[in-house]
């Protein structure tokens, strides 16, 4: 796949491009709770974390792609639409959050979108030979996103827990899984080490997440649980190579849903 959009690997163009496609719309799955928050000119207490991360994860994949030269365009072109689009989530956040969690996601943006990205760029050009510049960087961007990935774990244990899938959407296990799966492909056609092995990850999760949601499907959460358990308003995954995707799982009309911690290249 030359220049990232010949023929030469006709598989790994094919998912390349079916990869575009998913996580073009899973970026845009937040539109209906930035909607909201526009309407009601309140975050409600939405974290922006998810789409910070998301912004950094985007930029870090195409400094890759960029590094990398070859077989990167369509890195390049997800993650572009993904920078674009976190951007104005966060603006858009800027613009209605409290004072306080303003300044706490200006923070998080300086440290993460600034400092430790220029740190990362800084530190993979003063690598000498272009082939261990690729490596390095490749590696850190399978770290992070196998960091991130690591997510769901949160939400595994709650539905074990209370034995319900109430707050885990059987259409978002599966996209994500699927976008995995599509992300893995991409990588393994194009000889990818660092774009295909975080999407192993990515799909065991996802599917492990829809043999629960067979398993409980029917089961309700018990009183009890629905009263102590900590529900995470967000739940954000990287389920590719490219595009870090937050993902709003709507809890916010749940008078004790509160944020709990935060989940392609």
């Amino acid at each position: 796949m030359a220049g990232g959009l010949s023929l030469e690997h006709p598989w790994a163009f094919a998912f390349g491009i079916l990869g575009n496609v998913i996580s073009f719309m899973v970026y845009l799955a937040p539109l209906t709770t930035f909607y909201r928050v526009y309407k009601k000119k309140s975050t409600e207490g939405f974290q922006s974390l998810p789409y910070v991360v998301a912004l950094f994860s985007s930029m870090l994949w195409i400094f890759y792609a960029f590094i990398k030269g070859h077989d990167a365009l369509l890195l390049i072109t997800i993650n572009s639409f993904g920078c674009v689009v976190e951007t104005i989530y966060i603006i858009v956040y800027l613009l209605y959050a409290p004072k306080k969690a303003r300044v706490h996601t200006l923070k998080m943006f300086s440290l993460l979108n600034f400092g430790l990205f220029s740190l990362i760029v800084l530190c993979t050009l003063l690598v000498p030979k272009a082939s261990l510049r690729l490596k390095v960087l490749g590696w850190i961007c399978v770290a992070f996103a196998v960091s991130v990935f690591a997510a769901p774990l949160s939400i595994i244990r709650l539905v074990i827990r209370t034995k319900s899938v109430e707050f885990m959407p059987f259409s978002l296990s599966f996209f994500l899984t699927v976008s995995a799966v599509v992300w893995f492909s991409f990588g393994l056609f194009s000889k990818d080490i660092y774009v295909a092995l975080p999407n192993i990850l990515g799909f065991t999760f996802g599917a492990l997440q829809m043999v629960l949601y067979i398993i409980y499907k029917d089961t309700k959460v018990p009183a009890s649980l629905a009263v102590d358990s900590k529900l995470p308003e967000n739940m954000l995954e990287i389920s590719k190579l490219g595009p870090c995707e937050p993902i709003d799982v709507d809890v916010a009309t749940k008078p004790h849903a509160t944020k709990n911690e935060m989940s392609p290249v």
